[in-house]
């Protein structure tokens, strides 16, 4: 029984197949057994994920009653309650840089007392994902993800006379440098999973018809990769599998559907055309990344500073 040995699969193992390659998630059998060096690698790995939510909260149904560990969950936090004794809800934490929106976001992370003077003067501080990021540099594929659900504008003023970098930016890979974040889920799926990366529509449909499933041409390989695993290696082996092949029907289909009449809208956010559809995939997404340690940093913006999308899903027109 191979898992049994001091023998060990890469943990970098990839599935080649028709020109792409796919990683696989983190299995007990890339930890060589019964080792000390094993046995600290088998440890759990440190990750960390930021949602912003833009313009404001309802406070009242998000902050929970009490102090310490003797807090009552508020609404919003309900769904957390499983989770509850590993959970920390801190409030109070703040920069001193009060301009608006811009203040809001490009603190968030960053923790400056101030921006830009202008439109052209772009400085904030190095922030926490990217301090992160050049820790894990040497462990993981990707340092970093910077995602939304918007198009990046990292030129132009957007609130006042200060630069829109400030608005649709959490990272700062140095005080000078912001860094744009994605929000196409066909370029974040290609930059973790494909092979060229292009999201130009001819290359995309090309790349549809000749690979109508990366893992169909792997699948061979797959097959005998389980038989050298454990039962528990073989089970994320299959939910693994299962979760890319679903990512990329969601995704097909939102290609197909990009011709389709766009919600009522006056700035169109992009395809998927349905905010939720969009969302649960670059949500789905950030999970596999995680899953197969391409990353252990993710920062996503459920919506830029100053946004003016509407909900009418939920009678916010």
């Amino acid at each position: 029984m191979p898992f049994l040995t001091t023998k060990s699969l890469p943990r970098r193992t990839v599935l080649q197949g028709l020109g792409a390659a796919i990683a696989l998630p983190f299995l007990d059998a890339m930890v060589p057994a019964f080792s000390l060096r094993g046995r600290a690698a088998a440890k759990p790995v440190h990750r960390f994920q930021t949602f912003y939510v833009p313009n404001g909260m309802a406070m009242e149904h998000w902050s929970p009653k009490g102090e310490g560990s003797a807090f009552e969950l508020s609404p919003i936090l309900e769904p957390l309650a499983p989770y509850r004794n590993q959970m920390l809800v801190l409030s109070g934490i703040k920069a001193n840089w009060n301009y608006i929106h811009a203040g809001a976001s490009g603190s968030f992370l960053t923790g400056t007392a101030r921006g830009g003077r202008n439109e052209i003067e772009i400085v904030a501080d190095v922030s926490i994902d990217q301090l992160l990021a050049r820790h894990f540099a040497g462990e993981t594929q990707v340092a970093s993800l910077e995602l939304s659900m918007d198009v990046p504008a990292n030129a132009g003023a957007c609130t006042g006379n200060l630069s829109c970098v400030y608005t649709h930016t959490l990272s700062w890979r140095s005080p000078t440098q912001p860094l744009p974040m994605e929000w196409n889920p066909r370029a974040l799926f290609e930059r973790l999973f494909g092979d060229s990366g292009s999201t130009d529509r001819t290359a995309r449909e090309a790349r549809l018809r000749q690979h109508k499933s990366i893992l169909d041409s792997v699948t061979d390989k797959l097959a005998r990769l389980k038989k050298d695993l454990g039962p528990a290696d073989q089970t994320k082996i299959d939910e693994y599998s299962e979760a890319v092949r679903d990512v990329e029907r969601r995704i097909d289909m939102a290609e197909r559907q990009s011709d389709l009449e766009l919600p009522a809208l006056d700035q169109p956010q992009g395809a998927p055309p349905v905010f939720e559809d969009h969302l649960a995939l670059m949500l789905d997404l950030q999970l596999l990344a995680f899953q197969s340690d391409l990353t252990r940093v993710t920062t996503f913006m459920i919506g830029k500073e100053q946004s003016a999308r509407p909900y009418p899903q939920i009678g916010v027109p």
